[in-house]
This record gives C-alpha cells, structure tokens and sequence, in this order.
C-alpha cells in the first residue's frame, strides 16, 4: 500500500445537533463546506470532538456520509472507527470504508487498559479487515493508555498504518516518533497548542479543534510551518493562542460547541453527560472570537 500523504490542516469536526437532540444535518453540511472553502486540508468525522461516543451507530454512518458528500473528493476524509472492543472496530471501520472514507482513525482502546503487545494485535486484526490507510490516535487523557513510541513505531512499519495523532503531551514521546519513523508515516500534533512544536521538529500538521471555529487561521500556522516561514508560524501561533485558551476551559467540544453558536453556525446543544458552557467562561470565549476577528464585538 502506497502511504498518501497527510499534511496540514485536519479538522476534528464537531457533530451539530437541533435544540430536540438529534443530529443537524443541514448545520453539518454548511460546516464541511464552510471548512473545505477555508481551505483545511482534511476533516475528521465522529472523533472525541465528534461526541462519537454518544453516537448511535446509524448516526455516526449519518455523520461520515454527509461528511463524505460535501466534500467531495477534494480532501480526505478520515472517519473515526475506534471501539474497545475490535470486533466493532472491524465493523465500524467496513461501515466507513462502505460509504467511502478515505482512511481510519482509530484511538487506543479505552476502559480496558490493552497492554502494547495488545494494542499491536488489535491494531493489525482491523487492518487486516479492512484495506483502508489507518490513522493511529493516541490520546491517553482520555483512554488510560499510551501508545508508547516504541509500539507506534512498529506499527509504522507496516505501511497499512500512515500517521499517528499525537495527543499524549509528551513532547519527548513526540520527538522520539520523528526521529525513527519510516518515510511516509505522518506525525500529527493531536493537540492544538502542540502544532508549532510537533512541526519544527519536522511534524506534519495538526488535527486541530480551533479549525472549527479559526480554520484559515489554523491553516496559515500549517502553511507557515510547511514553507519553513517561522516568523510568520510564530505570528499565527500567537493569534492563535487566546481562541486555543478558551476552547479548552471546559472539556472539549463544550466550548467549541458555544462559540460555534456564537457564531451561527449550530445550537449549542451536546449529547450527556456533556452539558453546555459554563456561564462564567460565556465572556472570555467571546472575548476570544472578538480577538481573533472571527466575531463583531
């Protein structure tokens, strides 16, 4: 399998919802177009951001489809199928794959506690299952498990795996990856206030949840960092900063989900046990928007 290349901008796109519960799919269509017009570089469907826990399955096939028509071919589409349990992960991942995702992405098995020689097993059993690029997701904060360097590294041997989302916040894990990864395996800064790091140490780019809300502004960063423009990188990542601040006052997508409604551009309705923004964070998000000129003050 030839590695297609992941760079730049993903969008770990929220999941929109009417003010009765059930998924927005006019609001997620006009989000996908809207990402894809800011110029994003791909879009991540049904991740953490995506509430894609709390998806039933016929919602999240929903989502991913929707995803997959707007787009349209112009970017990827890199649906999430992880499950801690790998028979529904392979079922999940032949549902993506059916309705025409591009590639995988699949997180460490949460609640478990998989030991590394069990991450490898379940990681293999899905790509021998399904004949999609995968994309490993490492986010132990919420899973209670890290996909170790040494682990993400023999899985980038096997050319079925072609890029890892790095959201341990361990720099040093991040470096290690690049350091004695194999050509073609793309490391993605899993966490935004991680993507000026992750690519001056030659990282690839960042599945990003600030792109919901700033996609250009994400895009510059990337676009900076990719060109070798460190100054202007900087710059960005300095804009940056406060909407990165405020989107992560609360776990995420709750903030997101409200300054996407200050925007327009969905209810702020979540799935429980997620619930909407605090009051007392309603201020320093807007404040953020205003900031970043995303918003009238």
């Amino acid at each position: 399998m030839t590695r297609p290349a992941l760079r730049g901008c993903g969008t770990a796109i929220v999941t929109p919802f009417t003010p009765s519960g059930d998924v927005d799919e006019p609001a997620l269509r006009a989000l996908v177009a809207w990402q894809v017009e800011q110029g994003v570089h791909m879009l991540v469907p049904c991740g953490s951001t995506g509430e894609a826990a709390t998806l039933t399955a016929e919602e999240h096939r929903r989502v991913v489809e929707i995803t997959v028509e707007e787009v349209n071919g112009r970017v990827p589409v890199i649906a999430g199928a992880g499950s801690n349990d790998t028979r529904r992960a392979i079922a999940t991942s032949r549902e993506m794959r059916a309705i025409g995702a591009t590639h995988l992405l699949h997180v460490t098995p949460m609640y478990n506690r998989p030991p590394q020689r069990a991450l490898v097993a379940h990681f293999r059993a899905i790509a021998d299952a399904v004949d999609l690029p995968i994309v490993l997701y490492n986010v132990p904060g919420r899973t209670a498990v890290n996909l170790e360097a040494a682990t993400c590294l023999e899985l980038a041997a096997d050319r079925r795996f072609v890029a890892v989302k790095e959201a341990s916040g361990n720099l040093g894990q991040m470096t290690s990856i690049l350091r004695d990864r194999p050509d073609g395996f793309a490391v993605l800064a899993g966490d935004d206030g991680f993507t000026l790091s992750v690519m001056a140490h030659g990282g690839d780019g960042v599945i990003s949840v600030v792109s919901n809300l700033v996609p250009a502004m994400v895009v510059r960063l990337c676009e900076a960092m990719a060109q070798g423009d460190l100054v202007a990188a900087r710059a960005a990542d300095a804009a940056l900063a406060p909407v990165i601040d405020a989107a992560f006052c609360e776990a995420n997508p709750i903030p997101a989900k409200a300054m996407l409604a200050m925007l327009g551009r969905m209810h702020d309705v979540l799935r429980p046990p997620l619930v909407p923004l605090a009051d007392a964070f309603r201020a320093r998000v807007r404040a953020a928007l205003v900031g970043a000129g995303a918003l009238a003050s």
